[in-house]
């Protein structure tokens, strides 16, 4: 591999972990870029060692979080464990259900999801009251298996529709949205490794080497996030949507 596409994939790493440590959507930056500098691998190898990026940089957010807030480990840790069990399933579930039925679906709930949030400047400003622990708990079950399935299975956007689904449903501001959702994000990267790792999809000194610069990107976002709170992970929101929304745009309708 050139050196140009060695640097290539630690400045990817590095802005990926900052991404996805305020607003999700990491994604949409490491793996084209896996895909582009590593042309000769399949893509299981490339998801794979995405994935092992990933995990280092979301899991080092999860604790920076952790450290400076109080997360809402009542209903993270539920949505976790869902999403670990269901993201095994999407990952199943590829192989009898096409993936391009899924993406204008996506790109809907995207134009909403954006809509919706611009049209309300109040929207996840500051927190609203905790809905009944037993409650909270099942709702958070069930988005946490709702959107690991879709991690498994797709993944695009996952982090971002799990900040908004706890500001939305959870009452959550964007900075502890942000931060659960860091632990969720934690879970369907294991889930996904658990699969991987064994099957030998995995370039494991590439990986590590683009896991140190996730954890540096990492580590910025959620400085950057925890400064300036909520406003600021709204706004890094809202630009994660929209260029979310042009990326599936342009695959569903130019390529």
């Amino acid at each position: 591999m050139a050196e140009i596409d060695i640097v290539l994939l630690l400045l990817a790493a590095l802005f990926a972990g900052f991404i996805d440590a305020v607003a999700g959507g990491g994604g949409l930056i490491q793996v084209p870029t896996l895909l582009v500098a590593l042309p000769e691998q399949a893509p299981a190898a490339v998801f794979g060692t995405n994935k092992l990026a990933s995990i280092f940089g979301t899991g080092n957010a999860a604790l920076r979080y952790a450290r400076r807030i109080a997360l809402p480990w009542g209903l993270a840790l539920p949505a976790a464990a869902a999403a670990f069990v269901f993201s095994l399933g999407g990952a199943a579930a590829v192989s009898w259900l096409p993936r391009e039925v899924v993406r204008p679906l996506v790109l809907l709930l995207l134009l909403l999801v954006l809509l919706y949030t611009v049209s309300r400047p109040e929207f996840g400003s500051i927190a609203g009251p905790r809905l009944e622990p037993g409650r909270e708990r099942r709702l958070a079950l069930l988005v946490g298996a709702v959107l690991g399935f879709y991690d498994g299975f797709f993944g695009p956007g996952a982090g971002s529709f799990m900040i908004f689904a706890l500001v939305r449903w959870f009452r959550l501001d964007f900075l502890h949205a942000s931060g659960a959702a860091k632990v969720v994000n934690f879970s369907t990267n294991a889930a996904a490794l658990a699969y991987f790792v064994p099957n030998g999809h995995v370039l494991w000194a590439i990986g590590f080497g683009m896991a140190a610069f996730n954890i540096l990107g990492a580590m910025l976002g959620s400085r950057l996030a925890l400064r300036h709170g909520s406003g600021f992970v709204r706004g890094a929101f809202v630009a994660v949507a929209a260029v979310l929304m042009a990326r599936l745009g342009w695959d569903i309708f130019v390529t």
